[in-house]
């Protein structure tokens, strides 16, 4: 039973190979690796958790084994380092799997670099710390590159401006340039203040204004935020940027200013009987059309946010 299972599992890998994700390079090699060999790569931005999908990972491994190999490059100790797979490196830990199937690839740190950031990029619940990391990475990796960003030509061409490298990675991540260098400039922020993005305790757009502030000013911002318990809207953050531009901001305006208190987004707008009994049946009660308007505006919401941040 257990040398059919190993048949399976090497048919996959005859699969991977065919495929132009893995035909990149001439110079590489299936082989199986001890865990205890691996290392993660440096500043991987990803985190790796023990949730209910790592949960199901480890479960298809005791079932299956690993049928799609990692990617890792030798490194000069004779450890590997781990471009793609960091979970399912994990997972085999959790499932008691002593070794892994890997894709053994030569790889510098540039090329390195890209693999590792687009093929985690197609994971779910990505953080926005981590999606800036990503970026920022592989944003430098082909500045670093030039035109070779595709890692298949033997030739490196000329070196890539910031506007063309930051258009290359918004193309492969599917984001519009402004929004991948917006994600960029959380990484100028304290790390405090990143989390509380991650948390959803400070809005992304606001916190992008917030990136421009000193690190003295960011952590004024971190104490008013926990002494209020208020998240600065869209207009406070610019303003506290504007003050910190013209060289005014001190500890005190910042405070009151995230103290303020917020004004509505909209006025009320009210709808009269007879304006909307024309798109109603006679028959519907006044809270039937409205949760019907609701229900339209939720969608239209969502619609718009979704354009936005493309």
């Amino acid at each position: 039973m257990k040398s059919s299972g190993k048949n399976i599992e090497l048919a996959t890998f005859d699969s991977i190979f065919s495929t132009e994700e893995t035909r990149q390079s001439g110079d590489q090699r299936i082989e199986h690796l001890s865990l205890s060999d691996l290392v993660p790569f440096k500043d991987h931005p990803f985190r790796v958790v023990d949730d209910d999908r790592m949960k199901e990972t480890v479960e298809s491994i005791r079932e299956y084994g690993v049928l799609v190999p990692i990617i890792v490059r030798p490194m000069e100790d004779g450890t590997y380092e781990i471009v793609s797979g960091h979970r399912r490196k994990r997972a085999c830990e959790l499932a008691e799997v002593e070794a892994i199937p890997a894709i053994v690839r030569e790889l510098d740190d540039d090329e390195a670099t890209i693999i590792m950031v687009d093929s985690n990029l197609q994971r779910e619940n990505i953080l926005p710390s981590e999606r800036a990391k990503a970026y920022q990475m592989k944003l430098d990796a082909l500045k670093h590159q030039g035109k070779r960003h595709d890692l298949t030509s033997g030739q490196i061409g000329q070196k890539l401006d910031p506007r063309e490298a930051r258009d290359i990675v918004a193309e492969d991540a599917g984001e519009s340039p402004r929004q991948v260098q917006r994600f960029i400039r959380l990484n100028e922020l304290s790390e405090a203040l990143r989390n509380k993005v991650d948390h959803g305790e400070l809005g992304f757009t606001p916190a992008v204004e917030l990136s421009f502030l000193k690190p003295e000013e960011q952590e004024w911002v971190e104490r008013a935020l926990d002494e209020t318990q208020q998240t600065p809207s869209l207009s406070q953050a610019q303003r506290i940027k504007q003050e910190s531009k013209e060289g005014t901001l001190t500890e005190d305006t910042v405070h009151k200013i995230i103290s303020e208190e917020k004004k509505p987004l909209y006025n009320s707008v009210t709808l009269s009987h007879d304006t909307l009994k024309k798109y109603f049946p006679k028959s519907y009660t006044a809270k039937q059309m409205e949760n019907i308007i609701i229900r339209l505006l939720d969608t239209w919401l969502k619609k718009r946010q979704q354009t936005q941040e493309r």
